[in-house]
């Protein structure tokens, strides 16, 4: 005996990415705003006078990479239930990359999920983590190997928040901008040597072309099957310096800069970039004070985080490498040895 379950379906999960002053918003439900601290002393003032509800709330928690885990998962959940909320309530991410992802992942199982919107405020998350629907958070083993894909209702990108901006963050951001334009669009990366993305009008229409970039990405291929991975260049070693860190010595984007420098000396290696393109690049991270080197103490251990990676699979490891500027190559048939050399250039005693 046979029983079919038919779930065929077309889902338009669409939504809009707005780059401009937030509007005046009202929602008729239960709210949530997500955020932490500095965020919350910084810009909740701000937030407030644009937003209302028919129930308000605000749940605070922890700011840093180091406090994406369970435990701020089950604060935020707790006050959903001690407030009774239900499938018609909505939460709203306000913060970076972390605040994001977590508020993603908590709409994605709260009672097996609502909806959510995004108003990020920093660099990063505005031209980077706050489209796509990635949710998650970390745990002992890795970075994001807990989450997942739920797209959030809207986009809210206002570079007002930008002007807070520690020069770090602002540096990590760019790292995430430049890794789009190596990977999918050569005159953007050219445009980005020459220009100041200190000037406001700049960097609006610089962010514009970002997040136009991964939204193109994301259309094609929500679930990370293939093109989407290319997004990633740079995470498979940024992530396994950040794990060995412990989320403490660097942000994301300045993991994922040292990440990227790696991922050219591999590609040099495999005769995918110049050396004239290995230094364009390094250049242009340092021109907004990125690290640019890392200090590897166990290159075995280094090696083996690699499996946690999630693109890989098995006994094979994906790597996302540049295939000169504006292309990308991702494979799983890099030679063992090959990274190893490669590696054994960013050792340490």
């Amino acid at each position: 005996m046979k029983v079919n379950i038919s779930l065929k379906k077309v889902v338009d999960e669409s939504y809009e990415i707005l780059i401009d002053t937030l509007p005046k918003i009202h929602f008729d439900t239960k709210v949530a705003i997500v955020t932490n601290p500095k965020v919350a002393g910084l810009h909740l003032g701000y937030l407030l006078s644009k937003i209302t509800a028919k129930e308000l709330y605000i749940i605070t928690i922890p700011d840093g990479e180091e406090y994406k885990n369970q435990q701020s998962i089950d604060t935020i959940l707790e006050s959903l239930f001690i407030h009774r909320f239900n499938r018609k309530s909505l939460l709203i991410a306000f913060g970076g990359g972390v605040i994001g992802d977590m508020t993603g992942y908590v709409s994605s199982i709260y009672q097996r999920g609502i909806d959510f919107i995004q108003i990020p405020t920093t660099l990063l998350s505005q031209v980077d983590a706050s489209v796509g629907g990635k949710t998650g958070m970390n745990n002992g083993f890795g970075k994001n190997l807990i989450g997942a894909f739920h797209q959030p209702k809207a986009v809210y990108i206002d570079p007002y928040f930008l002007k807070t901006l520690h020069r770090r963050e602002f540096g990590a951001g760019v790292a995430e901008i430049v890794k789009m334009a190596v990977t999918f669009n050569k005159e953007f990366f050219e445009y980005l040597q020459s220009a100041d993305l200190h000037n406001p009008e700049i960097l609006k229409e610089v962010i514009k072309q970002a997040v136009q970039t991964k939204a193109d990405v994301v259309s094609k291929d929500e679930k990370e099957h293939g093109l989407r991975a290319a997004l990633n260049y740079g995470h498979t070693f940024g992530h396994v310096i950040e794990n060995e860190t412990n989320y403490t010595g660097y942000l994301h984007g300045e993991a994922v800069a040292i990440g990227m420098i790696m991922a050219n000396r591999l590609a040099l290696k495999m005769g995918l970039l110049s050396d004239t393109e290995v230094d364009a690049v390094r250049s242009l991270l340092q021109k907004y004070a990125l690290p640019t080197h890392y200090t590897i103490k166990d290159v075995d251990a280094f090696y083996e985080a690699f499996f946690l990676d999630k693109k890989s699979s098995d006994a094979k490891i994906t790597f996302i490498l540049p295939n000169g500027i504006g292309d990308v190559l991702i494979t799983d048939s890099v030679d063992k040895s090959v990274v190893l050399e490669i590696l054994q250039e960013f050792g340490g005693a």
